[in-house]
């Protein structure tokens, strides 16, 4: 079982398919039909509770008509200040 985060991150990646496939006007059945791939494996990785192989990814994103980055971008919150690094530092040369 992975650890909570994973299947957090997971769930999150099924509902970007899902949403896109929704706003495609597309049933899982087609993107089955379209991909090789099983409704009962798209079904899982939209709920997230199976791991999707890249592969697998480039195929459904190919299917929807949607770039995989739409599909993995994450919406996670900004970063506490601290945890960001250095602020950034002027670049050099004349003022």
């Amino acid at each position: 079982m992975p650890p909570d985060r994973v299947r957090a991150r997971r769930l999150e990646l099924g509902e970007h398919i899902r949403a896109a496939r929704e706003h495609a006007n597309l049933t899982q059945e087609a993107v089955s039909l379209r991909t090789g791939v099983r409704i009962a494996t798209i079904s899982d990785i939209e709920l997230g509770h199976r791991a999707a192989l890249i592969d697998t990814l480039f195929r459904i994103a190919d299917a929807i008509g949607v770039p995989l980055a739409d599909l993995v971008r994450e919406e996670r919150p900004p970063l506490p200040r601290e945890a960001q690094g250095p602020p950034d530092l002027p670049a050099p040369g004349p003022p």
